[in-house]
């Protein structure tokens, strides 16, 4: 049984979203922590409550 990193219930029983903290040296995104959540609003909740996304940004540029 995997618990949620927000609410503690069991992440089975929901739809599940896996969110992984990779170092910045790591060679592939799962090394490093795994957080999981029940679903969607699990994590956005935890992420605005947590302040986790603060000073963050993504660079993305889109295939031509």
């Amino acid at each position: 049984m995997t618990e949620c990193t927000y609410c503690g219930c069991e992440v089975e029983a929901h739809d599940p979203v896996v969110v992984f903290e990779s170092a910045p040296d790591a060679v592939d995104a799962r090394d490093g922590s795994e957080f999981a959540f029940c679903n969607w609003g699990c994590l956005s909740a935890y992420s605005t409550e947590s302040d986790v996304a603060t000073g963050t940004t993504c660079n993305w540029t889109p295939e031509p």
